[in-house]
């Protein structure tokens, strides 16, 4: 296109091969639009059949390729023959709070004991404490597990080496090449592991150690010998898929056959927690990666930033109709506090943005609320296409969330700049991290940070682009075409939801739903009429347009959306962005309509 959008966005169509789109035609029997949109994510050959049938079975990996794997199982085969407590170590977020569960949950199942720890976001920050340590040393626990924290928490394990019981660390974020001692480390990004594994998230990372435990006790007949019926581990891809989604890793390869079956777990409400949780908002419809990214995920995450961090773990480990109510209750009143917390935050960290010109954005003021300094910083990424980092800054100490774009790994740099001790301590993975910071050091840091980025990425953030697949005409918005699209979900990072352009679109009328939202009729030039949304648009430059240009030709840029109310289906657009150009020039196969 030779022009921006109303939201300076400048619209840029995917490359695909006109040759891979005959080769998937011709060996995989597929229409056009599903060919082209495959083509376009450039899957290799071989990986195509699983990629459209992406079956656990047919692509799970040996869970032993992770470093440790068998020592942690041998471990723990221990402590279940000896009848060893053991402790659950985990994190307050959405990711922590379903590795507790699925460990929890199994260790219930087998009818062995266990106690849970999460620590309070305000109060001791991310990762193992010894004050945790301690709580569950008081609780008997002879063996503990850290589940999506531990890899760079060297004090605290190093306490507990010291009085003999043992650490087993289930962990994805960035490490050292020095590492804690613990007893063992299952990370398929520390150095030293070749699984290649390394797209799992902390739940994913938890379910290969069941898989590789659960064999073995069955090897050993363990299950026989005492009388009890082994887990079927496929009920706990509910709890995985939730947190592979929420911790935005890429929907590739085992992690998109995960929330695949994940999803069909989810709609079978097996857990009694997600169940709660779905009913308290009125999800009726069959559950999708929006569902887990935006409606249950916030919920859960909400109790470590404004509530009771322990929640999230405490409802999805539930078996108490009653109890798991009450706590669904209270994470959807602790969410709500947090968007009203959050809007005030935004409109004051907005506000402070002075230097745009920065190609990463370090902003940091005093008390700001820590619980959501992170989802601030992802919103101010999203605007801007650019790293962002907030700070929270309190008794000279700053407490720092930070957010990443594609291409710029802030996990390291932030591992990078503890090493040259700009910041007291810190970690993450490539998109997300966190550290904390004496407050005489900010600039310093801004200045490192900036300097890596014009080192390493100096044309990542050089214009706002959005990505689109395919023209379609008006006609296409139907439930034969969206099921076709729907067939190569679950959409996420890295299995991008495609996008579309219909061209030359007026507007019949709008309005104005809920708070934010813009809903629209719109005619096409052929006569035929789609009904269209855009989210969040009330404020911004789509929603402005939506609201004033009514004798306006112009072009809409957004996805596919399917509405049931009451038995009935149907198909609608969710608008991105809009443009008033000319003519567009791209192909687009006749069948597509």
């Amino acid at each position: 296109m030779n022009s921006v959008s109303v939201t300076g966005k400048k619209w840029i169509f995917k490359d695909f091969e006109t040759s891979d789109i005959d080769y998937l035609k011709d060996n995989f029997f597929l229409d056009d639009l599903t060919a082209k949109l495959i083509a376009i994510k450039k899957i290799k050959k071989n990986e195509i059949n699983n990629f459209l049938n992406p079956a656990i079975k047919n692509i799970l990996p040996n869970p032993n390729s992770l470093k440790d794997m068998i020592k942690s199982t041998d471990r723990t085969i221990k402590a279940i023959k000896n009848n060893e407590n053991i402790g659950i170590f985990g994190d307050y977020d959405v990711d922590g709070a379903t590795s507790t569960a699925i460990l929890g949950n199994y260790f219930k199942e087998i009818k062995h004991p266990f106690k849970i720890y999460i620590p309070d976001r305000k109060t001791e920050g991310y990762g193992p404490s010894i004050k945790g340590f301690e709580s569950l040393i008081k609780d008997k626990s002879k063996l503990i597990f850290t589940v999506d924290c531990g890899t760079l928490s060297f004090e605290p394990i190093d306490y507990l080496s010291k009085k003999n019981i043992d650490v087993l660390v289930l962990d994805h974020h960035q490490s050292e090449i020095k590492l804690p001692n613990a007893y063992s480390i299952i990370n398929p990004n520390r150095f030293d592991d070749r699984s290649n594994l390394n797209n799992l998230c902390a739940a994913g990372v938890c379910f290969m150690f069941l898989i590789s435990l659960n064999k073995k006790l069955r090897e050993i007949n363990w299950f026989k010998e005492n009388s009890i019926k082994e887990p079927n581990l496929l009920n706990y891809l509910d709890l995985v898929s939730l947190g592979t989604v929420c911790d935005v890793v890429p929907l590739t390869g085992i992690n998109r056959a995960i929330v695949k079956q994940g999803l069909k777990v989810i709609k079978s409400k097996k857990n009694l927690g997600l169940k709660t949780l779905l009913d308290i908002c009125k999800v009726e419809t069959s559950p999708t990666t929006y569902h887990l990214g935006y409606i249950l995920g916030p919920r859960i995450n909400a109790g470590g930033r404004v509530g009771k961090c322990s929640h999230g773990a405490n409802l999805l480990l539930n078996s108490d109709p009653k109890n798991a109510f009450n706590l669904a209750n209270e994470l959807d009143a602790f969410n709500k506090e947090r968007k009203i917390l959050e809007e005030n935050l935004k409109i004051e960290i907005f506000n402070k943005i002075e230097n745009l010109s920065d190609p990463v954005l370090v902003l940091s003021g005093k008390n700001w609320h820590e619980g959501i300094i992170g989802i601030i910083a992802a919103r101010v990424k999203e605007k801007y296409n650019k790293p962002t980092i907030i700070i929270s800054i309190n008794n000279e100490i700053g407490k720092a969330s930070a957010r990443s774009v594609v291409g710029f790994d802030i996990g390291s740099i932030i591992i990078g700049a503890v090493h040259n001790g700009i910041l007291l301590k810190g970690g993450g993975h490539k998109m997300a991290g966190g550290f904390t910071i004496n407050k005489e050091n900010i600039d310093k840091f801004k200045t490192y940070i900036i300097r890596k980025f014009k080192t390493l990425n100096s044309n990542i953030a050089d214009q706002k682009r959005i990505y689109v697949d395919s023209l379609i005409s008006p006609t296409a918005l139907n439930l034969e075409v969206f099921n076709k699209i729907d067939n190569l979900a679950p959409f996420g990072s890295g299995n991008s939801e495609p996008k579309f352009i219909i061209e030359n679109m007026k507007l019949i009328n709008s309005k104005k739903v809920g708070d934010k939202h813009i809903k629209s009729v719109l005619l096409g030039q052929d006569g035929s009429t789609i009904k269209t949304i855009a989210f969040n648009a009330i404020e911004n430059e789509v929603g402005a347009y939506l609201l004033t240009k009514k004798n306006k030709t112009f072009n809409i840029l957004g996805k596919f959306s399917l509405n049931e109310w009451k038995g009935e289906k149907n198909v609608e657009f969710i608008i991105d962005d809009i443009s008033v150009n000319k003519k567009l020039k791209n192909s687009v196969p006749s069948s597509i309509g």
